[in-house]
């Protein structure tokens, strides 16, 4: 039990391989490292943050299209992963369907709002892995979400769908969720000599300002074979680039909290 409900934060992105999945088990795991309570929500069926943190659907009966379909105690379906302070809502194939048997429920898009209800107050911090898509599993999340946080790839293409995304959060803020705001814009898989990552960069924090996050994600082998063995990067290579950038993003995460409060 902690002391107040822990925040809820999304991240999403409509585009994938913006290295969304990887800030979310990650960022997760670096706050749960700094003795935070940290539940982790894989809400993407490709299930890449479960597998990201070691959780790799051994129980079928213990994951986030259970609690959509059958109403069970949550915390009866989350499990632990290596991480002692780090628990996760871990995914299943199942969760394809999972829109096409809600699209007929009553606020069917409040659903996981309802499911994260009865355990926000065992955590600091729920992080929401949104799947790479605008559909009925990313809006449930948002809607659930106290804020978004929208990783993007330092590229021309990342700039296109923001728009879009930003959009998509604006109609949910109005019809759904009132007090959803978002976190901040991560630039991830930043390439310092790439003249395009620093032309993007720019033009996002001329267009969002204080809304980017001064910590940026580089481009990391480490970062990107740490999935592949169950383990976050600080459990994986914790004096890399990646998990050096990954602890100064978790750093700054905390400093704004305690700004806004």
């Amino acid at each position: 039990m902690v002391e107040k409900k822990a925040k809820i934060v999304a991240l999403a992105n409509q585009k994938g391989g913006v290295g969304k999945t990887t800030t979310a088990l990650n960022l997760s795991a670096v706050l749960a490292s700094k003795g935070k309570k940290v539940l982790l929500v894989d809400s993407d069926p490709q299930g890449n943050a479960s597998s990201g943190v070691g959780v790799f659907n051994s129980d079928p009966e213990k994951n986030l299209y259970r609690c959509f379909v059958n109403n069970p105690e949550t915390a009866s379906c989350i499990q632990q992963t290596n991480l002692k302070k780090l628990a996760v809502l871990a995914a299943s194939i199942d969760l394809v369907g999972v829109e096409i048997e809600l699209i007929s429920l009553k606020n069917r898009e409040k659903r996981l709002r309802n499911i994260l209800r009865g355990v926000r107050d065992q955590y600091h911090y729920i992080i929401i892995d949104c799947p790479p898509s605008l559909g009925l599993l990313t809006i449930n999340g948002l809607t659930a979400a106290d804020s978004v946080l929208i990783p993007m790839q330092c590229e021309y293409f990342a700039l296109e769908g923001l728009a879009q995304l930003i959009a998509t959060i604006r109609k949910v803020k109005k019809n759904l969720n009132r007090g959803l705001y978002i976190e901040g814009l991560l630039l991830s898989m930043y390439d310092r000599r790439n003249r395009l990552t620093h032309q993007v960069a720019k033009e996002v924090e001329n267009h969002f300002g204080d809304q980017v996050f001064k910590t940026v994600i580089p481009r990391n082998v480490r970062l990107s074979e740490s999935p592949s063995h169950g383990k976050t990067i600080i459990e994986y290579d914790k004096s890399c680039p990646g998990a050096k950038a990954f602890v100064k993003l978790g750093n700054e995460f905390l400093r704004r909290e305690r700004k806004v409060q």
